[in-house]
């Protein structure tokens, strides 16, 4: 496995991380024990970067992290990233107030059961606040000693550089793979710009960029998915018909379509980081492997002859979805 820096003067880490929101049920039932075997398989595999956040699950993906490491007991084989800012309020669901976000900190290490998060992230901007005082609050957590670095989740360039002009910003979170390509139009530049880490979520597409893609009627049995714009018809077909021809390129090449969309995402600059999240040990073997691939430009070239940029029918998010990220292009 590759490795790679988090952030400018982080720790080092595999440049394949897990994401672990796949702790809930979010894209299907899961189990304690399974996330549990998950964990054991990421020692295996040299995966050094799990990242989590308090709203997955309303705290059990933490839960289960914090378990799995008093279990094992020693020091924690991974650097370990964690969120807050998104609540259950139905009237305020993303909150930057420092009082809310430092009641969010100490849960989430409590969960855990460590003494300092090595990456805290704002999930989603509260535009109650200026980014300047919420990066002033995520400063104050660093003095404290609660947290080694910080970052943002779903911002614009503008924004990180507002941010990064209070305090250092690690880690700048936001979904990109060859099916969202959105972060090259600024974020990919300004995060390399001032030495953070761009760690990509959702890398292989929500399984659009696998050898097993969700069928238009599987999608609509996840309730995220079946509100996507990129899971209805007709946009569901069209996107199936592209992953038909990513995953026949995939074979010709010899390597699983998982294994390819993480080996791109890590060609596209020595700071992405992609974080796949799964719940099957050989899905995860699969996305470990793009983590060891070197691809020549003659592979780049093809990758982008059959997904050119843009192919992906349907915006990322819907109307709703949208409540939260950045737009900035």
């Amino acid at each position: 496995m590759k490795q790679r820096h988090l952030g400018q003067n982080g720790p080092t880490v595999s440049v394949v991380g897990y994401g672990a929101m796949s702790f809930t049920n979010f894209y299907g039932p899961a189990t304690d024990q399974g996330s549990m075997n998950i964990l054991d398989a990421c020692v295996d595999l040299g995966i050094t970067h799990v990242d989590t956040a308090n709203a997955y699950g309303m705290g059990r993906s933490e839960t289960v992290i914090g378990d799995w490491l008093k279990k094992r007991g020693g020091p924690p084989p991974f650097t370990i990233a964690t969120k807050g800012a998104i609540t259950r309020d139905p009237d305020q669901r993303l909150n930057n107030d420092p009082a809310h976000l430092q009641e969010a900190l100490d849960a989430s290490l409590t969960r855990l059961g460590v003494e300092a998060i090595d990456l805290y992230y704002v999930h989603r901007r509260d535009t109650r606040f200026e980014i300047e005082e919420v990066t002033e609050t995520l400063a104050g957590f660093v003095k404290a000693g609660k947290v080694k670095a910080i970052g943002f989740s779903e911002i614009a360039p503008s924004s990180l550089r507002r941010a990064h002009a209070v305090h250092p910003i690690a880690a700048v979170q936001s979904e990109y793979s060859l099916s969202t390509r959105s972060p090259e139009m600024g974020l990919v530049q300004t995060c390399k710009e001032l030495g953070a880490s761009l760690v990509a979520f959702s890398p292989v597409g929500r399984a659009l960029l696998t050898d097993r893609p969700h069928s238009a009627e599987a999608a609509q049995t996840f309730d995220w998915m079946k509100g996507n714009p990129r899971f209805q018809e007709p946009n569901i077909s069209a996107n199936l018909a592209y992953n038909a021809r990513f995953r026949a390129l995939a074979a010709d090449m010899g390597v699983p379509a998982a294994a390819l969309a993480i080996a791109w995402l890590t060609h596209q600059g020595d700071h992405v980081l992609p974080i796949p999240g799964t719940r099957n040990v050989d899905h995860l073997r699969e996305v470990a492997l793009g983590g060891t691939l070197d691809l020549t430009a003659e592979d780049l070239a093809r990758i982008d002859a059959v997904l050119p940029i843009g192919w992906a029918h349907g915006d990322r998010y819907s109307e709703g979805q949208w409540k939260g990220p950045e737009r900035y292009c």
